[in-house]
């Protein structure tokens, strides 16, 4: 199985040495740095260590992991994964278990299910839990968390057109996978401190712009397939 893993960055030179260091060799196919306009060296580094690096000027989290996953050279699975050593690259074969299996189609990485939520501020676990209990509401995906850690397999990923540029591009691959009826299984993984600030979480304006535009694409989804559905013919 060609496992190709994205990881997004924008300043992580303390910490990108080590995310690229833990990941297991024996697992994943090639890893793809993208980078938007780092300052402190990011890719210079990833490049030494071996990553591909890819350029994006345009800034947002999902416009980089979107030209990551064009980037990525005919795989069957990829991965997402933060540069700040939050996620533990070690875990990555908890999260492709599933897939790996046949049980998942998108695997998520909890931080919420193990003793690790003390490492997230307050309000990040807070609009973490009430996100996940509208999609499981509205949408029927049992999930707790909306962590950075995720894989999918790649064809699937490409069908579901995903064109979210910013942080709602995390749950738009939750809620398209579920609409599609593709299968969504959460797995939990180590979360610890970040290094280096953050950069939404980080700010109040990033905390609460992050929140508020995640609740509304999720109900903003719902009501379309609402919509979508009452429109088509009996």
């Amino acid at each position: 199985m060609r496992v190709s893993v994205v990881i997004p960055t924008h300043n992580e030179a303390q910490a990108i040495g080590r995310v690229l260091a833990d990941l297991p060799s024996d697992v994943v196919t090639e890893v793809i740095v993208v980078d938007s306009n780092s300052s402190d060296g990011t890719p210079e580094i990833a490049a030494k260590m071996g990553a591909r690096v890819v350029q994006e000027p345009r800034r947002g989290y999902g416009r980089a992991c979107l030209t990551g996953l064009a980037a990525a050279n005919s795989p069957d699975v990829v991965v997402f994964l933060d540069g700040d050593y939050s996620d533990r690259p070690s875990e990555l074969p908890i999260l492709l278990a599933p897939i790996i299996e046949g049980r998942a189609d998108i695997t998520l990485g909890s931080r919420l299910q193990k003793q690790c939520s003390r490492a997230l501020p307050w309000h990040q676990v807070f609009g973490n839990r009430l996100a996940a209990l509208l999609i499981r509401l509205l949408y029927g995906v049992k999930i707790s968390d909306l962590g950075p850690f995720r894989a999918g397999r790649a064809d699937i990923l490409r069908a579901l057109a995903l064109e979210e540029s910013t942080y709602g591009w995390a749950v738009e691959m939750i809620l398209k996978g579920a609409l599609a009826g593709f299968r969504v299984v959460e797995v939990p993984v180590s979360y610890y401190p970040r290094i280096g600030k953050s950069k939404i979480s980080g700010t109040v304006k990033g905390t609460v712009g992050a929140g508020w535009f995640i609740l509304s694409l999720i109900v903003r989804y719902y009501f379309r397939r609402r919509r979508a559905g009452t429109a088509r013919p009996a």
